[in-house]
C-alpha cells in the first residue's frame, strides 16, 4: 500500500509529466511552423515519452492500491525567439524535472517505501540522460551556429 502522502506527490508528478508533454507538443508545433520537420518530430516523440511517464506513474499508484488522479494542467508557452532558445528551455526544464523526481525519491526514502524508491530510481536515471541529451543539442547549436541547424534538424528527425 502506498502512503497518502506519497500517492499525492506522485499524482502531482503525473500533472508535471502531462504539462511537460504539452510543452514538448507546443515546441513541436512551433518547429513545424518554422519548417524544422526533424525538430518537430523529435519534440513530438518527447511529448509521447512524457505522457508514457504519466501513465507509468498512474499505473504504479493503482498497483499499490492507491488512487491515480489528474489535476489541472496549466497552459504552456507557445513561442520562442529561436531554435536555440527552444532547446535551452528544454535543458532548463529537464533540470527542473530532475529536481522534482529527486524530491519524490527523497519522500519515498522518508516514507521507508522501498518499492517506490526502486520504481522512482528508473526515472532518476532517465533524467540524467534527458539532461545530457538536451545539453548536447544546445552545445552543438552553439558550436555550429545557423549552419548546424540544418544538420541537427535531419539528425533529430531520425528519432523513432
Amino acid at each position: 500500500m502506498i502512503s497518502t502522502k506519497l500517492q499525492d506527490a506522485v499524482n502531482a508528478q503525473i500533472v508535471a509529466e502531462m504539462w511537460s508533454a504539452n510543452l514538448y507538443l507546443s515546441m513541436s508545433y512551433y518547429f513545424a511552423g518554422k519548417g524544422y520537420d526533424g525538430f518537430a518530430k523529435w519534440m513530438k516523440a518527447q511529448a509521447n515519452e512524457e505522457n508514457e511517464h504519466a501513465e507509468e506513474m498512474a499505473g504504479y499508484i493503482l498497483r499499490r492500491g492507491g488512487q491515480a488522479k489528474v489535476g489541472a494542467i496549466e497552459a504552456v508557452p507557445q513561442e520562442w525567439a529561436s531554435p536555440l532558445a527552444v532547446f535551452e528551455h528544454v535543458y532548463k526544464h529537464e533540470c527542473h524535472v530532475s529536481q522534482l523526481i529527486d524530491a519524490l525519491h527523497d519522500l519515498a526514502l522518508k516514507e521507508n517505501d522501498k518499492a517506490s524508491q526502486d520504481f522512482l530510481m528508473t526515472f532518476v536515471r532517465e533524467q540524467v540522460e534527458e539532461e545530457a541529451t538536451a545539453s548536447g543539442i544546445v552545445d552543438k547549436m552553439k558550436l555550429g551556429g545557423d549552419a548546424a541547424l540544418y544538420h541537427l534538424d535531419i539528425e533529430l528527425g531520425q528519432r523513432k
